[in-house]
């Protein structure tokens, strides 16, 4: 697996920083202000700006213990955008720099959201899409034959919804601002409201939480008062998966800022999924992909000496009981022999390094 240039990486991390600069910039205008409220306990940051009509229309930030979002309260004045430079930054980085842009339909959908607020509401970008920022966020250049993808998946936790007392614009709006021809989903529990939305094209973008529990929600869409009138399928392992994200870039158009799965967490939960696929389908064609693209983040982290990284959300997984180590041991031998040994090795360091035992998922 090649290595992207330092010079590129750091081109990147440039983009990300004056790419939140603008983003802040439009969204908490220099009118405003922000104000601080405890809500059961801890501490958040709300901004308040003037509505024209004498009273003020309050947005929510997020948590005062984000040292990124403290750092942003105190400069918010200063920043400035430069609209043009990021992107030229970003044909740079996409076009000799080995980084991975999204198709334009992928990149036009996350930019809609991220403008509407998604991820200041705490929304994760997960999926094909989310691996594509694996790219630069690991400094590798990874084969375009396991970025493909004709969907976006959002995923919010459920409490996080119901609690940060704002919400992002219509959904639907949003949606068709990019194609008038997205439609909602209807729901296959037959409910009133979607998770999910199509255009006719057949490009389809839906909304995932995490499971509350209990497997009565399962086939229940669950409603998330964040998500401008989109419910979201709660599914079994998201909690894993969308724990503890990182900061990155969406390569398109001038850079979209997004928050994607820690790209370890993503690899450990991709196991998983491949080995509850259905067998008819689509079912072997996605679990090829899940199995490629996990493959291909293990050798990334050995690459880049994540091992470590590895080897904690590895053991984090394994420990949450049997039917978390069936998963991950009936996904890991679906890996070709190579990246099966690859596994190993890196798992085994990590967990040395660590100092923490690691039961491997191969057996003897």
């Amino acid at each position: 697996m090649k290595s992207i240039d330092l010079m590129y990486q750091t081109m990147l991390a440039e983009l990300g920083q004056r790419s939140l600069d603008a983003a802040w910039t439009a969204d908490f205008p220099p009118e405003g202000r922000f104000t601080p409220a405890n809500i059961k306990g801890r501490k958040y940051w709300y901004f308040d700006i003037p509505d024209g009509h004498g009273g003020t229309k309050r947005r929510y930030v997020g948590s005062a213990d984000d040292p990124v979002i403290a750092q942003r309260v105190a400069d918010h004045k200063r920043d400035k955008d430069d609209l043009r430079a990021r992107r030229r930054l970003v044909n740079t980085l996409t076009r000799e720099g080995g980084m991975i842009a999204p198709d334009a339909m992928s990149g036009d959908i996350v930019e809609a959201l991220a403008d509407g607020g998604l991820f200041r509401l705490r929304g994760i970008l997960i999926g094909t899409v989310a691996f594509q920022c694996y790219s630069g966020l690991l400094g590798v250049r990874l084969p375009m034959a396991a970025i493909l993808t004709g969907d976006a998946d959002i995923a919010q936790d459920y409490a996080i919804s119901r609690e940060v007392e704002d919400s992002l614009p219509p959904i639907l709006e949003l949606l068709q601002g990019v194609d008038a021809s997205f439609r909602p989903v209807p729901h296959r529990s037959g409910a009133a409201v979607s998770s999910a939305f199509q255009n006719a094209d057949g490009y389809r973008v839906e909304f995932l939480t995490s499971n509350r529990g209990s497997d009565d929600y399962i086939d229940q869409p669950a409603k998330m008062p964040a998500l401008g009138g989109a419910s979201a399928d709660p599914l079994r392992f998201l909690d894993f998966l969308i724990r503890e994200p990182v900061r990155t870039m969406l390569l398109h158009r001038s850079g979209v800022p997004v928050v994607v799965p820690d790209p370890s967490r993503y690899a450990v939960h991709k196991l998983i999924v491949a080995s509850r696929r259905n067998t008819d389908g689509q079912g072997p064609a996605k679990r090829e992909k899940d199995i490629r693209q996990a493959a291909l983040l293990f050798e990334a982290l050995q690459q880049t000496r994540r091992s470590t990284d590895l080897a904690l959300v590895y053991n984090e997984a394994w420990r949450r009981g049997p039917t978390w180590r069936e998963g991950i041991r009936t996904g890991a031998g679906m890996l070709p022999a190579q990246d099966a040994e690859r596994l190993n090795t890196v798992l085994t360091e990590g967990g040395k390094r660590n100092g923490e035992e690691i039961e491997l998922p191969f057996g003897e």
